[in-house]
């Protein structure tokens, strides 16, 4: 039930040579002929599982192509997993880092592999979950979120990693940003959403480390269905936390969704036993002591950000940047939510 790889997507190889000699400097006990194949996952980072004798790693670097500026920073991945290592017990070890553009032309690093089961659209084969076991993964996922939030992350060396005060309007401002900085022809302006999300900002509610892509198949789970591992940090910031819960719910899917919005789920969230978007903000504010009267404006944040990310992965697509043929279909997804986002302001008591 574990990740399976395959062989590596063709325009994103990796330079054998240059990452064995790296390896056997960096990892000087590392033994055994290197093997690479390619985690066929994920729509951002690179990823590869990097076999050495019988010792398996993962590296991970930026995609090929025209990325925003502010993203795919590997150093600061490097340090957020260093950092959390003795304060969040869920986190992979990092095995070496390169900033050599020798090497491979980028920044890139190591971390260990975790062995366990990550799930995806639907249960691995084999797999079936009670109604009881579900809810128990729920919860247990859900407050694996809260753990990383109730983090002191001043002790753990990571004040500097983000500004807290004025976070809900930069994330704002920047991802409306970033969405103009990805044109397309196709793609809807979401001029109307852009407008009502900078007319609705809350403060902040707070600041705490924040994952920024927390969701199911960012998380590495043993038999039992408890969390050992979290995984993709490349958006970890400090920040308000419930931006972060609405970035979490965007994936969020659930069994009375239209049709159409339940054919993008991505993750098991419409099993029997699940929370709903609602309770799982319920359940959360109940545990920390966070007190709203409404989640509407996080949850349209979180699709459009989504949105956003979306279409800065198909602007490299239709410029031929990226070969991987999964991501043209990206642009009927979003144009399909600009509708859906619209119909949520409407129907928002704010």
């Amino acid at each position: 039930m574990t990740d399976p790889t395959r062989p590596v997507r063709e325009g994103e190889e990796l330079d054998l040579a240059a990452v064995e000699s790296f390896l056997k400097s960096a990892i000087p006990d590392l033994e055994g002929p290197l093997e690479i194949s390619q985690f066929p996952s994920g729509a951002s980072n690179l990823t590869y599982l990097v076999k050495a004798g019988d010792r398996e790693m993962v590296l991970r670097r930026p995609p090929r192509g025209r990325k925003a500026k502010t993203a795919h920073d590997m150093s600061r991945e490097v340090r957020v997993l260093t950092a959390l290592a003795g304060v969040y017990p869920y986190v992979p070890k990092v095995l070496a880092s390169c900033d050599d553009p020798d090497v491979l032309g980028c920044d890139f690093y190591l971390m260990e592999r975790l062995d366990g089961i990550i799930l995806r659209k639907n249960l691995p084969r084999g797999m079936s979950l009670g109604r009881e076991d579900t809810a128990r993964l729920c919860r247990n996922v859900v407050d694996r979120l809260i753990d990383l939030h109730s983090i002191d992350y001043r002790a753990a060396g990571l004040g500097d990693l983000g500004k807290p005060e004025g976070y809900v309007r930069r994330q704002i401002e920047g991802w409306s940003r970033r969405f103009a900085e990805a044109p397309t022809p196709n793609a809807p302006s979401y001029e109307r959403v852009m407008r009502w999300l900078e007319e609705k900002m809350p403060p902040e509610v707070g600041a705490c480390v924040i994952h920024g892509d927390y969701r199911f198949d960012n998380v590495v789970l043993d038999p039992d269905l408890k969390v050992i591992g979290v995984l993709d940090w490349e958006m970890a910031t400090i920040g308000d936390p419930l931006m972060d819960l609405g970035n979490s719910l965007a994936y969020w899917m659930q069994k009375n969704d239209p049709w159409l919005l339940r054919l993008t789920r991505l993750q098991p969230t419409h099993l029997e036993g699940m929370m709903t978007r609602n309770e799982v903000v319920d359940y959360y504010c109940r545990k920390t002591g966070i007190e709203i009267e409404t989640f509407d404006f996080y949850r349209i944040y979180g699709i459009f950000r989504l949105v956003v990310i979306m279409q800065q992965i198909y602007y490299r697509y239709y410029h031929r940047q990226t070969r991987n043929k999964r991501f043209g279909r990206f642009i009927y997804l979003i144009k399909y939510l600009d509708g859906y986002l619209n119909r949520l302001i409407d129907g928002s008591s704010l």
